[in-house]
């Protein structure tokens, strides 16, 4: 089951708590994709997925808009 997540207009660490909040009542193997606008939230979604083990499968950009899809470990 696939989920979206609008983060836009919050400032870190907010968007990846949101994430990590919605992640963890998804099943293993679910796919969230996340809308932001922090910058930061680049970086700070690739250290997430590294430290949960959830799978960061795209990360990209698009006037300002920052998307990832991950993957719930």
């Amino acid at each position: 089951m696939n989920e979206e997540l609008d983060v836009k207009g919050l400032a870190c660490p907010l968007p990846v708590l949101k994430a990590k909040k919605r992640l963890k009542a998804m099943a293993a193997g679910d796919v969230l994709t996340v809308h932001a606008t922090d910058p930061s939230a680049v970086k700070d979604f690739a250290a997430f997925s590294e430290l949960t083990g959830h799978a960061l499968l795209s990360s990209t950009e698009d006037e300002g808009v920052y998307t990832f899809e991950l993957r719930r470990a």
